[in-house]
C-alpha cells in the first residue's frame, strides 16, 4: 500500500474512533482490540496499532496487556488537543464544548491582549492593524473564507506577542474554535459591526502600547461572543 494511502486510512479510522468516543458511543471502560479494528475498517495491522497509540496519547484510551486497549474517562482526556475539541464540536455536546472554550476564551485573550500591549515587537503592533482593517474589509464584504483565516491570524498574533508561552501554546485552541464556529454555520454571513469595531479597537491599543484599553476591548469583544453564542443556544 502506498504511503499516501496509509495515511488517508489512518485519518479515517482516527476520526471514526475519535468521535465516537468523544460523543459516548464508545463509552469509559469498553474495550477496543488492534483485530477488531482491522476488520472493522479493512485496514493493516500497522494502521490499526498507529491509531490507539495517537488515541492513548490524547488520553481517549489507554493499552494494558491482557486487558487490551479500553476507553478512559472524559477526565483523563487531552482537551486541549485541537482534534479532541473538533470531535467534541461535531457531536452532540456542541453546546457544553463551545460553552468551556468561550469562557476559556474570556480568561486568558484579555490578559494576552494587554500583554502584547505592553511587550509586542513593532512589527507586530503594525501587523494587528492591518490584520484588523482586513477583517473589516472582508467581513463588510461577506468573504467568510478569507474572513476566518484573517481573524485566526488576528488572535493568534495576540496570543504570541506578548512573549508568555503559556498563552502561545493555546494559538490552536483558539484556532479551532473559530474554524468550528464557522464551518458549523454559527457565524453570521456578514460579522456585525460591532465585532469588527472592536477588534480595530484593541488593536489600536496594542499598537499604541495602551495594555488596559487592549485588555478592556478584548474582554468587550469576548463578551459579545458570548452573548451571540447565549442567543444561538436560546439561553439566559
Amino acid at each position: 500500500m502506498r504511503r499516501e494511502d496509509i495515511a488517508s486510512r489512518h485519518g479515517t479510522v482516527l476520526d471514526a474512533i475519535g468521535r465516537e468516543i468523544t460523543a459516548g458511543v464508545l463509552a469509559a471502560g469498553d474495550v477496543l482490540t488492534l483485530e477488531g479494528i482491522q476488520g472493522r475498517f479493512g485496514v493493516s495491522r500497522t494502521v490499526a496499532r498507529e491509531t490507539m497509540r495517537i488515541l492513548e496519547s490524547m488520553g481517549l484510551v489507554s493499552s494494558r496487556r491482557r486487558v487490551g486497549i479500553t476507553v478512559r474517562e472524559s477526565t483523563s482526556w487531552n482537551v486541549f488537543d485541537p482534534r479532541v475539541i473538533w470531535w467534541r464540536l461535531e457531536g452532540s455536546g456542541r453546546d457544553a464544548q463551545l460553552r468551556s472554550l468561550t469562557e476559556l476564551r474570556i480568561a486568558v485573550e484579555p490578559l494576552a491582549a494587554g500583554a502584547a500591549a505592553r511587550n509586542a515587537e513593532q512589527r507586530d503592533r503594525v501587523r494587528i492593524v492591518e490584520l484588523g482593517a482586513e477583517m473589516r474589509r472582508l467581513g463588510e464584504a461577506g468573504r467568510l473564507d478569507e474572513f476566518l483565516d484573517v481573524d485566526i491570524a488576528f488572535h493568534t498574533l495576540l496570543l504570541e506577542a506578548g512573549g508568555n508561552e503559556m498563552f502561545r501554546a493555546l494559538a490552536d485552541v483558539v484556532a479551532v474554535v473559530l474554524e468550528g464556529r464557522t464551518q458549523l454555520g454559527l457565524m453570521p454571513h456578514h460579522p456585525v459591526p460591532e465585532a469588527l469595531d472592536t477588534h480595530e479597537r484593541v488593536a489600536a491599543a496594542v499598537a499604541a502600547g495602551r495594555e488596559r484599553d487592549a485588555e478592556d476591548a478584548m474582554r468587550q469583544l469576548l463578551g459579545e461572543v458570548r452573548d451571540a453564542m447565549v442567543a444561538l443556544w436560546g439561553r439566559e
